[in-house]
């Protein structure tokens, strides 16, 4: 075997040994499949997952998260961090209450349609639900989702180019 020809050997195996690693721990590409986050992100968009954030600290309200449902646990959902560990939250007329306190959702697509709460979530749980309410199936259905069920947080649209976009703009203040 060639001198060169090894070198190619090697240059395509350390290639995809990188590319594992990388997926494997760092970052994932995600297709999206369903209605439940429009209008933030609609089908077949594709996302860049960071599989490295949550290892190094906690979810934040507003990000948007991939995560294994408690009711399907061959699939991936994908929603927003809406509540965190220790908070009461409670849904009456299409308003979410974090603590009794109104939650701004400027990201919001659809009305809620039904009152929830209130409930308090425990300690390394988060409430997540869809931005397109009226046909998310979320926390509302399936309760708050423990933390070590999150892949990772979502963190860039970058397919089509035309819906670029970064998932990171809302700041999720609290209320």
């Amino acid at each position: 075997m060639s001198k060169e020809l090894k070198s190619w050997i090697i240059i395509i195996v350390l290639a995809f040994v990188v590319a594992f690693l990388v997926r494997s721990f760092i970052a994932q590409p995600y297709r999206i499949e369903m209605t439940s986050m429009v209008d933030t992100l609609s089908p077949d968009d594709l996302v860049l997952v960071d599989k490295i954030s949550y290892k190094l600290r906690f979810p934040k309200r507003g990000e948007v998260v991939i995560f294994t449902p408690p009711i399907d646990s061959k699939n991936k959902y994908i929603k927003r961090v809406i509540a965190l560990p220790e908070e009461t939250i409670e849904i009456k007329g299409n308003t979410i209450y974090i603590d009794g306190k109104v939650l701004n959702e400027p990201y919001v697509y659809s009305p809620i349609l039904k009152d929830y709460g209130p409930e308090k979530i425990r300690d390394g749980y988060v409430f997540v639900m869809g931005d397109n309410r009226s046909v998310s199936m979320d926390s509302r259905y399936f309760g708050p989702i423990p933390v070590e069920s999150i892949v990772g947080r979502a963190v860039i649209v970058y397919w089509p180019f035309n819906h670029i976009e970064n998932l990171n703009a809302y700041s999720g203040e609290t209320p």
